[in-house]
């Protein structure tokens, strides 16, 4: 049995306020319910705030280079299967220089923990727009506002072919500890966004959903094989219009529980799921937290290991020592 002290390690070293402490937080109690030993973790980051965040954990860790968190994680996997592997990235580091690397460790269903942790700014280098910025956004590096269409962190999992996509906001402690130990159930790549502030350069980037009450007005709790109920009590619900979403008042007009859509996070077609990902964003829909995808595929590590046991199985050899004893061997007295 492990507590969350039995995790922390050191003074955090993040702005007050600032939503990586929430998130550390949330992370070392999830990581206690979940129960692998510390000795038996890796938490692996790139640059940023976020990235600072390996440096606070009591497991084995690694603040890696600019962009590179999912590669190096990729190599700890692969390397020690056994490892509970945990990728750790800001929106900066995760989509932007290290963008190529996410869009893989999806394609290849590597055995990782990804957690993306979004404030849609540049916080270390001091205030940049960065690749979730939304279009407009005044910032040090577009004082006039970007002209860019930002990245949506699902679209391009679900792109990638990815099988796993959750969403918590750093403040909701039940919502976070909950996608991240599914995300741990989950076999193969498992990517966890998380909504949160930088007071500093971008404080108020998910104000309508921050606190409790904002979360039960415009945010709808995602569970796989419930209705998509939604409102203070309940009182909303999401129905399929054509191919798209609309959303209903039940007991209005006619509309009951039964006509309510029940979400699916197994289906393998993600045609839904990306539709309930993608609500939120100034159209008038909540915004879905929870698990959103959870389809079991393939992992790359599980393969590779498996491959390299067929071919050691073929071998007239298994180790180096082995090897050389295989071609002509002489000995010198």
């Amino acid at each position: 049995m492990f507590t969350a002290n039995d995790y922390k390690k050191g003074q955090p070293r993040w702005c007050p306020g600032c939503g990586d402490h929430f998130f550390l937080a949330n992370l070392h109690k999830a990581m206690a319910e979940i129960g692998v030993a510390p000795w038996e973790t890796a938490v692996i980051s790139g640059i940023g705030c976020s990235s600072r965040l390996p440096h606070y954990m009591a497991t084995y860790g690694m603040n890696t280079i600019h962009g590179r968190a999912a590669a190096i994680a990729t190599g700890v996997k692969v390397a020690n299967p056994r490892l509970s592997v945990w990728q750790v990235s800001g929106d900066g580091d995760g989509l932007a220089i290290g963008g190529n690397h996410f869009i893989h460790a999806n394609r290849r269903n590597i055995d990782l923990n990804m957690i993306l942790l979004n404030n849609r700014i540049y916080g270390l280098t001091k205030g940049q727009y960065s690749p979730t910025s939304p279009r407009g956004f005044v910032s040090k590096s577009s004082p006039y506002g970007t002209v860019e269409d930002p990245f949506r962190p699902a679209e391009l999992c679900f792109g990638a072919r990815g099988n796993f996509f959750a969403r918590a906001v750093a403040t909701d402690a039940p919502g976070t500890i909950e996608i991240l130990k599914a995300a741990y159930q989950h076999k193969g790549a498992s990517v966890c966004e998380i909504l949160q502030h930088c007071v500093i350069f971008n404080n108020g980037a998910y104000d309508d959903v921050y606190n409790k009450d904002g979360r039960a007005k415009r945010a709808i709790y995602v569970q796989h094989g419930k209705p998509l109920v939604f409102g203070e009590n309940n009182e909303f619900g999401l129905v399929q219009e054509g191919f798209g979403l609309k959303i209903v008042e039940i007991g209005k007009d006619g509309v009951t529980m039964d006509d309510i859509l029940v979400h699916d996070a197994h289906c393998q077609d993600n045609t839904l799921q990306l539709k309930l990902a993608l609500m939120g964003d100034g159209d008038g829909f909540p915004v879905a937290l929870g698990v959103i995808r959870d389809v079991e595929a393939p992992t790359y590590n599980d393969a590779v290991e498996a491959q390299i046991e067929e071919v050691k199985a073929k071998k007239p050899y298994h180790n180096f020592a082995e090897l050389l004893e295989t071609n002509d061997i002489w000995e010198v007295k």
